[in-house]
C-alpha cells in the first residue's frame, strides 16, 4: 500500500482509544513499553481459545494437527517479516529478555572464559546488560562499553579500539528504548565480524517501526517481543544463525524438546525445537502471527513515514517550551521523545499527565546507565505509534504546559 495512513480508520480497530479515561479522551503515548492490540489480533486469539484450543505437536487428532499448523504458520510469518533465511531459525521465547538470556547462557557460556571481554553499547536496556554481567561474573570476564556522545549517538570510531583479541561477543540495541536512537547495526556488525566477533542485537524497539532485513544486517542473533508490535505479551522470537543454533546446547529441559529419553541419555530435537521445552504460549503465538499480518497490511514504509512526521511535529512543539530538554537528538531516530523539565521530577510530570488522560512513561526505562550518562535520575518518555495523531501531540503539549504552570 502507498500513500498516507488513514489513521481515523486504523483507530477504529482500537476500542481503548475511544473509551473515556479519567473523564477525558485517552491519549496513549506509551507504545515503547507495550503497543496496543488491534481488534483483529484480539479476535484471532479469541477464535483459537474458543474453537481451536488444544496442544501442539505430537498430537494425532485433527484438532491438534490444525493447531500445530497455525502455530508453525506464525513462525513462517515472523521469518518473512524479518527476512530470516529459514523458519527453523526462529525460536519462540517469552520475549526479548528471555531470548537474550538464552543466548547468554547457551551461546555465551561455552565461549566466554576468564579474562575474556563482552562489548556492549552505552545505551542498552537492562535486558541486554544483566544477562551478560551474570555471565561475566560467573566466568571471570569483564564488560566493556561503546561510548555515546551528547546527542545519544554511539561513537563508532571508538569501536575498533574496543574490540580486542579477548572480545567474545558484542551486544547492541537496534533502537534505544530511552533515546530513540537508531543504531547502524549493519556497519557495527561488519566491524565486529572483521575481528571474528559475533553480534547479538536487541530488536525490541525496531521491529514494530522499521523494516528489518536480517540477511542484510548479517548479525548472529536478533531478539524481539510480540507486545511491542501490537501483539500479546508472553511471546517473542529469537533469530539465530543456523551454525550457532546447531552448536548450542539446550537451555531448558523437559517435554517437546526431546527425541528420546532414557536413564542413560537424552537426545534432543533439532533447532528450534531443542530450545522450546514444554507447552508453548499457543494463543499468544497465533496472536503474534496476526499482528504481523496487521502491520504488514498497513505497510512498514507508511508506518515509518507517519511516525517520523509525528516525531518532528512533537519535537518542535516540546522544544518550544522553556525549561524543557529532550534527551537524544540522533540523526536517525525512532518516534521516542524522552524529556526533563527544570525543577520538576518526571514522576510528577507523569502523574499530572495521567490526570489529563495522557499515558506516558516516567522513570529510568530499564536503562539506568543511559540516565547516568546524561546526569538525570529519570525522564518522561512519550512514544508514538501509527495510530497516534497530531491531536494527540497537541494534547501532550497542552498538558506539559499545565505542568509548568502548576510548578510555577
Amino acid at each position: 500500500m502507498t500513500g498516507p495512513l488513514d489513521v481515523a480508520r486504523i483507530r477504529e480497530d482500537f476500542p481503548i482509544l475511544t473509551t473515556p479515561f479519567k473523564g477525558k479522551r485517552l491519549v496513549y503515548l506509551d507504545s515503547a513499553v507495550s503497543g496496543q492490540m488491534p481488534r483483529p489480533v484480539v479476535e484471532r486469539m479469541g477464535r483459537y481459545a474458543q474453537l481451536e484450543h488444544t496442544n501442539v505437536h505430537r498430537g494425532v487428532s485433527t484438532l491438534s494437527q490444525e493447531a500445530t499448523d497455525r502455530f508453525e504458520e506464525a513462525r513462517e510469518k515472523v521469518r518473512r517479516l524479518v527476512n530470516a533465511p529459514s523458519a527453523r531459525q526462529i525460536v519462540w521465547t517469552r520475549g526479548t529478555t528471555e531470548a537474550l538470556n538464552l543466548v547468554a547462557q547457551s551461546f555465551g557460556r561455552p565461549r566466554v572464559h576468564a579474562g575474556d571481554e563482552i562489548l556492549l553499547s552505552a545505551m542498552e536496556h537492562h535486558a541486554n546488560i544483566v544477562p551478560w554481567q551474570l555471565l561475566a561474573q560467573e566466568r571471570g570476564a569483564r564488560i566493556r562499553v561503546i561510548p555515546m556522545d551528547d546527542d545519544g549517538e554511539l561513537i563508532l570510531d571508538a569501536i575498533p579500539g574496543l574490540i580486542t583479541d579477548r572480545t567474545r561477543i558484542l551486544g547492541l540495541t537496534h533502537v534505544s528504548n530511552a533515546l530513540g536512537t537508531v543504531n547502524p547495526v549493519k556497519e557495527i556488525t561488519a566491524l565486529a565480524h572483521a575481528r571474528g566477533v559475533p553480534v547479538v542485537v536487541d530488536g525490541a524497539q525496531a521491529v514494530p517501526h522499521l523494516k528489518v532485513d536480517l540477511q542484510d544486517l548479517d548479525c548472529d542473533f536478533y531478539a524481539f517481543s510480540g507486545h511491542k508490535m501490537s501483539g500479546p505479551t508472553g511471546i517473542g522470537a529469537l533469530f539465530g544463525k543456523a551454525e550457532h543454533l546447531e552448536a548450542m546446547p539446550p537451555w531448558q529441559g523437559g517435554g517437546n524438546m526431546i527425541l528420546s529419553v532414557t536413564w542413560e541419555k537424552t537426545t534432543y530435537m533439532p533447532f528450534p525445537g531443542k530450545f522450546e521445552a514444554g507447552t508453548p504460549a499457543i494463543a499468544a503465538t497465533i496472536g503474534l502471527g496476526a499482528s504481523v499480518d496487521y502491520l504488514e497490511g498497513i505497510g512498514f514504509d507508511r508506518i515509518a513515514a507517519h511516525e517520523h512526521g509525528l516525531l518532528v511535529y512533537a519535537t518542535e512543539a516540546l522544544e518550544a517550551i522553556p525549561g524543557l530538554r529532550i534527551l537524544g537528538k540522533a540523526r536517525e531516530k525512532a518516534a521516542v521523545i524522552s524529556f526533563v523539565m527544570e525543577g520538576i521530577h518526571p514522576h510528577d510530570i507523569g502523574s499530572i499527565l495521567d490526570h489529563e488522560g495522557i499515558v506516558v512513561r516516567a522513570g529510568h526505562h530499564c536503562a539506568q546507565p543511559v540516565m547516568e550518562r546524561f546526569g538525570v535520575p529519570a525522564t518522561t518518555r512519550a512514544s508514538l505509534a501509527y495510530f497516534n495523531t497530531e491531536e494527540d501531540v497537541d494534547a501532550l503539549v497542552a498538558a506539559v504546559l499545565k505542568v509548568k504552570e502548576i510548578f510555577g
